[in-house]
């Protein structure tokens, strides 16, 4: 989306960050509804279809996803978007591949991994430092999660 004044409030104040979900009222999703609303990560997906990378929910597809080449550095409004989405699937591959992982909220909506030992992990802040950067690479990051 284009809106000429949200460039000028891009430059000034960068692009946004993170993502969080917001309830009505006192009710709030369950973790297989989590994963079911976060896994989507339809930005991700398409820019991986474009590279001719299938998102299948592994620890294999992190380590393809690392190999894109990252054309998308140039617009931050991109980054900021694929960012959220690169962290977002990360985290889908860690609650659906690490035992005892699920989707949790932080007070503010903020959605993070839970491990079965009590330690969150937020995948929306590893997503945007790869996306900006691509250190920490997410392949990377899985395997650190996935041996704690």
């Amino acid at each position: 989306m284009n809106i000429p004044f949200m460039g000028n409030w891009r430059k000034k104040r960068g692009p946004s960050l993170g993502v969080a979900v917001l309830v009505a009222g006192d009710e709030h999703p369950g973790p297989e509804h989590l994963a079911d609303l976060l896994g989507a990560c339809e930005l991700l997906r398409a820019q991986a279809a474009e590279a001719g990378v299938r998102l299948d929910e592994s620890a294999a597809s992190l380590e393809a996803l690392d190999q894109i080449m990252p054309a998308w550095r140039d617009d931050p409004e991109k980054v900021s978007d694929l960012g959220n989405d690169a962290g977002l699937y990360l985290g889908t591959v860690v609650v659906r591949t690490v035992p005892g992982a699920v989707w949790a909220l932080w007070p503010n909506g903020h959605p993070v991994v839970r491990l079965a030992s009590g330690r969150e992990f937020d995948v929306v802040a590893a997503g945007l430092a790869w996306a900006d950067s691509g250190v920490p690479e997410l392949s990377q990051l899985y395997a650190e999660v996935a041996e704690s």
